[in-house]
């Protein structure tokens, strides 16, 4: 679920602004999974722009406080995840640590990374929810680390139906910045897309796997 649907639309804007999400319905993008997608999003490119970077820190500080309140430590996912959640992190005044996609094969073997104690309160960082399963791996680390996981917020979801029931089944709320639907909204506000590409981009949401198969 988006925070705040004003709010969602300028992040949208952001992003379609320096191309860090790119949509192109009629030349679909391919992913690693094979799917075909009319959308590619990279929201690292965000970092490169000071204004836009500054914008969505402060989206982040105001989600995670009017939502989950300030707690006491906020958490990255790697590896998109991390260079938000250092920002976020420096702007709130909290110690920041960061969960690996895999635990450390030398040394102690750490999944998560920094100093925290345990029972501490903590939100996570993510740039992007696709499916939710390697931020629920990540809420899975910190829960076995025995901090109190509050929720997760994400600068992006596609909006898929798996997310949001895999979220719903690890018990951990969720929140995003902006999401396909409102970004979708954006781009034909500010013509990024015509008024015709609005039925393609809508059935791969609802069905990419199938879309996969048409496109």
């Amino acid at each position: 679920m988006i925070d705040n649907k004003d709010n969602a639309l300028k992040i949208a804007e952001v992003l379609l602004k320096v191309k860090a999400v790119k949509l192109q319905p009629n030349q679909p993008f391919t992913w690693a999974s094979g799917w075909k997608s009319p959308i590619y999003c990279d929201n690292r490119v965000t970092l490169s722009y000071p204004k836009e970077r500054t914008h969505i820190r402060q989206a982040f500080v105001e989600a995670i406080l009017n939502r989950f309140g300030k707690p006491d430590v906020i958490a990255g996912v790697a590896t998109g995840g991390i260079p938000q959640g250092a920002l976020v992190a420096q702007e709130l005044g909290l110690p920041f640590i960061y969960i690996r996609s895999a635990a450390k094969g030398h040394g102690l073997g750490n999944m998560v990374e920094g100093h925290y104690e345990k029972g501490q309160r903590v939100v996570l960082i993510e740039d992007l929810i696709s499916t939710g399963g390697s931020s629920l791996k990540a809420v899975d680390a910190l829960r076995e680390a025995e901090l109190d996981v509050k929720g997760l917020v994400a600068i992006f979801s596609y909006g898929f139906k798996e997310a949001a029931d895999n979220f719903k089944l690890s018990e951990c709320p969720f929140i995003t910045l902006t999401d396909y639907s409102v970004l979708i909204e954006q781009a034909l506000n500010s013509n990024f897309i015509a008024k015709a590409d609005l039925t393609l981009l809508q059935s791969w949401r609802e069905n990419p796997s199938v879309w996969n198969q048409v496109h």
